[in-house]
């Protein structure tokens, strides 16, 4: 039977932080995690079921798994976890891989992978009345964003931690934002979470910019401790301001005690 864990303190620190400094939630929204059945994601449910009891404000939760039917990649055991953790659970399955082989333009299957699944989740809100789509991207995938779109594009730019989207009736947010990876790993390993192995094989197959990035980043983190520190003080103009009350509804600043 599954039960809520609880998360160290310092991972809620850090969320309850970027909830506020970019008013990610507010009273009587409606939340739609993007759940994979990774780490990340596994981290992020029981931290914001967690944070919920104690939240001054009064927000729904809800989750979806969208299954690219990619070999390998079995997310069947989440819907009677979620269902145990009291969570409505939505699963969308898409040949998604197959989709690839013959509408992907000179574009990684991440990235076409990603788009193909965002539209999907953004439908599922859409159908099920949700109007916050919540990602699970930590800051290790804010500043290997930021590499890739500096090395590869020639831009300055990098994930959004709360923004609109362009139809402009649902907002997505990140509350990992500030989180390292290391800690979701930790939070994962410690309470046992029920992580699913090689959560996108595909990507794990076939090298990828991404994981260039990831492994230039640890050897610079070797030789600097405060790297990370450093980039996400360099990032944070790229990582926008909070909707404007006039875009989205005023919401209560949620502010969590530590």
């Amino acid at each position: 039977m599954a039960s809520l864990k609880t998360p160290p303190k310092s991972l809620t620190r850090a969320v309850g932080r970027a909830i506020a400094d970019y008013r990610m939630i507010g009273d009587g929204d409606r939340l739609l995690l993007a759940l994979s059945g990774g780490k990340d994601s596994l981290s992020l449910l029981h931290t914001l079921l967690y944070l919920r009891s104690y939240a001054p404000v009064s927000f729904d939760l809800g989750a979806a798994t969208v299954d690219p039917q990619i070999e390998g990649f079995d997310p069947s055991p989440l819907q009677q976890y979620t269902a145990e953790l009291g969570v409505p659970y939505f699963y969308r399955s898409e040949p998604i891989m197959e989709r690839a082989q013959t509408h992907m333009q000179g574009d990684s299957f991440c990235s076409f992978c990603s788009r193909m699944r965002r539209g999907i989740l953004y439908t599922t809100a859409r159908d099920n009345g949700y109007d916050v789509l919540v990602l699970a991207q930590h800051l290790d995938d804010v500043a290997e964003s930021f590499l890739m779109s500096a090395f590869h594009r020639g831009r300055l730019e990098t994930m959004k931690a709360h923004y609109v989207i362009d139809a402009k009736d649902l907002r997505v947010i990140r509350p990992f934002i500030y989180v390292r990876e290391r800690q979701t790993a930790q939070f994962a390993r410690s309470a046992g979470l029920p992580v699913i192995a090689d959560n996108c094989p595909a990507c794990f197959r076939m090298p990828t910019q991404r994981l260039q990035m990831k492994t230039l980043l640890a050897q610079q983190e070797r030789e600097h401790k405060h790297l990370f520190a450093n980039m996400l003080h360099t990032m944070r103009p790229l990582m926008g301001d909070p909707p404007t009350p006039d875009t989205t509804k005023q919401r209560a600043t949620m502010r969590v005690a530590g």
